[in-house]
């Protein structure tokens, strides 16, 4: 199906993240956008006041005329949807054109020139790090992100005039490799998804692979020290960044009153005085890398520096609900060990001292069976944990897998228990912390006003 044929577009799942940036997309273009997804959400409840007509039952009398026609009607499916769904099944036995969202999201990008943020953690932060810089600048962008950024109230920016289109490249399913970028960061390359890839040596390949779909003539920006070996076409330049070292590194850190600044050392014209937005020390390496992306667009030196300092985040990454003199309650999708590691870190320094309390949802079966010695290793550096039962997402239960596997594992010293997750709000109120961090991808997000609203009745 050729996209200029296509008059409708039906989502199965259009309340991810992923998918509800591509479903604004097509309503933007004026096209009849509908959907299903299994529960409502603030993101459904926004789609449809933008005009999606969007159900919650599997029920195929629901999907609307307008989407019935498999001639005129584009069918989007996210890969957490399981095969046996009633709608899809439908739409399969039709003759609809049925496409991943990947698939849509590289064919929405052939024409424009991608500039894509891949890697194990910290794609959303820097993708809508650079997303930001961009659109406040001469150059623009379009973006398609994995969170929904304070800046703008939303995962997905228009431009009807700039070339650029900023993408978060998933790995998950294999789903960047329908891309084909004209730079790309890659921000690590730790084993994850081991349900999908079966062993890390399958995972470094994909990222290979993804590597060689850069555009001859356009960019790779590396993490110093990755286990991935590119495998880039003649033409591409890659480069290479972190913290202290690289072609594109921060030199001249400056950490205090409750600011970060720093100044950047890149190859294509350094630039001083960096301040952090949102001043976390991993955002630090986020925005050297989204730089990179921003500096070979074309944005200047002084839109950089300006388009840094008035970032403002994305929604669940380091989140800072609650900072007073007394409690700091901050909320983080961390859901790898890796980037548990690295959000208690920042804490720990931020608020050196203090006691530090985590609630952590873990997310997935299969990752908490992989990886429970390294989540156990990575909480302790809190005071106390606290963990909740497993949020499974796509997925069966496992026999002999749960959160216990990861309290078993913790330090000694810890302090630590185990509740089911609408018990967090009555462990909150039982205080016994100066900062308090809740973590996961899953639902555990919904108790954040709640538990925001009891510390400041705390204090």
């Amino acid at each position: 199906m050729n996209l200029k044929d296509v008059h409708s577009v039906y989502f199965v799942g259009i309340g991810g993240i992923g998918m509800s940036a591509i479903a604004r997309y097509f309503l933007h273009s004026g096209l009849q956008v509908a959907g299903y997804d299994k529960t409502p959400s603030e993101l459904t409840k926004t789609l449809a006041a933008e005009g999606a007509q969007v159900h919650y039952d599997d029920d195929v009398r629901q999907i609307p005329d307008a989407c019935l026609d498999a001639s005129t009607c584009l069918v989007v499916y996210t890969p957490a949807i399981p095969a046996e769904h009633t709608e899809l099944t439908y739409f399969r036995q039709h003759g609809f054109t049925i496409q991943k969202r990947a698939q849509v999201l590289g064919l929405l990008t052939q024409s424009m020139r991608g500039l894509c943020v891949a890697g194990t953690h910290g794609k959303t932060t820097t993708s809508s790090m650079a997303a930001h810089l961009l659109h406040q600048s001469h150059v623009d962008c379009n973006a398609f992100l994995g969170g929904i950024t304070k800046n703008y109230g939303t995962n997905y920016i228009f431009s009807t005039q700039s070339p650029f289109v900023v993408i978060e490249a998933d790995e998950f399913d294999r789903s960047f490799h329908w891309l084909t970028p004209f730079a790309s960061v890659i921000t690590a390359t730790d084993a994850d998804h081991l349900d999908i890839y079966g062993t890390e040596e399958a995972y470094l390949e994909s990222f290979r692979h993804y590597s060689s779909l850069i555009q001859s003539g356009g960019y790779l920006i590396l993490h110093t020290g990755l286990a991935m070996k590119p495998d880039v076409q003649e033409g591409v330049t890659v480069f290479t960044y972190s913290q202290d070292t690289g072609d594109f590194h921060a030199r001249n850190i400056r950490i205090g009153n409750g600011e970060i600044c720093f100044d950047l050392v890149s190859p294509l014209g350094d630039i001083t005085d960096i301040t952090l937005g949102v001043p976390v020390l991993v955002n630090i390496e986020n925005g050297i890398a989204a730089m990179a992306l921003a500096q070979i667009a074309g944005a200047t030196a002084e839109e950089i520096r300006r388009g840094m300092q008035s970032f403002k985040g994305v929604d669940r990454r380091f989140d800072i609900h609650l900072k007073t003199d007394e409690v700091v309650y901050v909320s983080d999708y961390a859901h790898h060990p890796e980037e548990i590691r690295q959000s208690l870190a920042s804490l720990k320094q931020l608020y050196a001292g203090r006691r530090l309390k985590v609630i952590f949802q873990p997310h997935l079966y299969t990752r908490t069976r992989d990886f429970y010695r390294q989540f156990a290793d990575a909480l302790s550096l809190a005071d106390d944990v606290t963990l909740t039962e497993i949020y499974p997402a796509r997925e069966k239960p496992i026999p002999g897998v749960s959160s216990e596997l990861i309290y078993d594992n913790l330090r000694p010293g810890v302090k630590r228990e185990i509740c089911r997750s609408e018990e967090v709000c009555d462990i909150v109120r039982r205080g016994g912390f100066d900062v308090l961090v809740t973590l996961g991808a899953g639902d555990i997000e919904k108790y954040a006003d709640d538990i925001t609203q009891i510390l400041k009745n705390r204090t």
